[in-house]
């Protein structure tokens, strides 16, 4: 039974949620900034390192891999492979693995569309974007997904996708605004986050992160508004091209990551922690923190797919399931050849396997089978892709090694 709504704003004044920004004047400054632009160059190499078609491919797997991680943050653990089955519509026969299965291909929708371009321009830290990502994620869930358990009734709460929540919450030891107070406190996020530059956007994507837990402005799905929002703004700041995220970084240090939200939540501990009600030291904290782990999965993202550790780790691969009679001969010279052009016309195979049209089919057929190719049609240039039953082999680390 869904418990009754409460709206009303108890005039919180808006001081409660300062700082936004880290103010130019504190000690670590410099050294934030110096971890943006590294961030910003190190992104942007990666970025100019891949061929277009090759870029898509891998932004396939790593929304999978985003959809993964973020899912583990929650609790809600869903297989890559499952992940993997639900976007070609297979599903388990146990309903709350089916659910989990729908719950990742929500997640993957709304990935997809951000990717897109959707919320460029700024549009990520708006509440009209902020809204459209919650509304879009929960208009996808099962409707067992859609009801939480109010702490303080124990009623079951409808979550109502894409509204601003209607009662009063307590998350750890934070106790969120007033729901009536939402707007107002959402419209000085925007105020702010709005107008800033480039640099000051990509140190406050983690301030960003956090103030808007702070707001907690739905009923649930909070954390991976959040966490879509900080994916959108680095596709927007650094044209990441969709080939890394946070998210996976959050989730490997999890514990560290919960620690340190839970700081930014505590007052102004002295005079010398900045002049705002919230902990200044706390957010420097959390910043310096969010921004090496972005850094730290570009380095990642651009070790996994260094040309000849790629192709070498492919190739490998190959060659077992040719020796098992899993894939004919040329079978790697076609993978190759696709991995260096980013694309490969399907007019091109018979050349590359150099034994005839024929044999050059057959090699074709094999791969798309096996899902390591994909095409848009039947006469639409072939472009690699990265089966999640692959990952561990050609793309090692991307998930833990044991799952399940």
């Amino acid at each position: 039974m869904e418990a009754d709504i409460v709206t009303d704003d108890r005039g919180e004044p808006l001081s409660v949620m300062e700082p936004l920004v880290i103010g130019d004047a504190y000690a670590c400054r410099a050294a934030l900034t110096d971890l943006a632009l590294d961030l910003t160059q190190k992104s942007a190499g990666l970025r100019r390192s891949l061929p277009p078609a090759l870029l898509a491919s891998l932004a396939d797997i790593v929304r999978a891999m985003n959809c993964y991680y973020s899912n583990l943050i929650e609790g809600h653990y869903t297989h890559p492979v499952d992940i993997e089955r639900a976007i070609k519509n297979d599903y388990s026969q146990d309903a709350r693995q089916r659910d989990l299965q729908l719950e990742a291909k929500a997640h993957i929708a709304v990935q997809r569309w951000i990717d897109g371009g959707a919320l460029k321009g700024g549009l990520a830290i708006k509440a009209e974007g902020i809204r459209e990502i919650h509304r879009r994620f929960c208009e996808l869930l099962p409707e067992d997904l859609l009801w939480v358990e109010d702490p303080a009734t124990k009623g079951k709460l409808r979550l109502a996708p894409g509204e601003l929540r209607g009662r009063d919450v307590q998350v750890g030891n934070h106790v969120a605004i007033s729901p009536g107070a939402i707007p107002r406190f959402m419209e000085r996020f925007e105020q702010v986050y709005g107008n800033i530059g480039k640099t000051e956007s990509i140190i406050s994507t983690a301030a960003i992160h956090h103030r808007l837990l702070w707001i907690h402005p739905f009923m649930d799905g909070n954390g991976r508004v959040a966490r879509l929002i900080s994916h959108a703004m680095m596709l927007d700041l650094l044209d990441t091209g969709a080939v890394w995220s946070v998210a996976r970084g959050l989730a490997r240090n999890v514990q560290e990551h919960k620690r340190l939200l839970a700081n930014c939540d505590q007052p102004r501990r002295n005079d010398l922690d900045g002049r705002g009600a919230l902990s200044e030291e706390a957010l420097v904290e959390f910043t310096r923190f969010f921004l090496t782990v972005c850094i730290d999965q570009v380095n990642f993202m651009e070790s996994l797919i260094q040309p000849d550790r790629l192709r070498a780790r492919i190739l490998l691969w190959v060659e077992e399931e040719i020796r098992l009679g899993r894939l004919p001969l040329k079978s790697g010279s076609i993978l190759e050849a696709v991995l260096y052009r980013g694309e490969l016309p399907r007019g091109d195979a018979d050349t590359v396997v150099g034994t005839g049209e024929r044999q050059a089919r057959r090699v074709v057929s094999a791969l798309l089978s096996k899902e390591v190719l994909v095409s848009d049609s039947s006469r639409a240039p072939l472009r690699l892709a990265f089966p999640a039953a692959l990952a561990s082999r050609w793309m090692p680390g991307l998930f833990p090694e044991k799952l399940g």
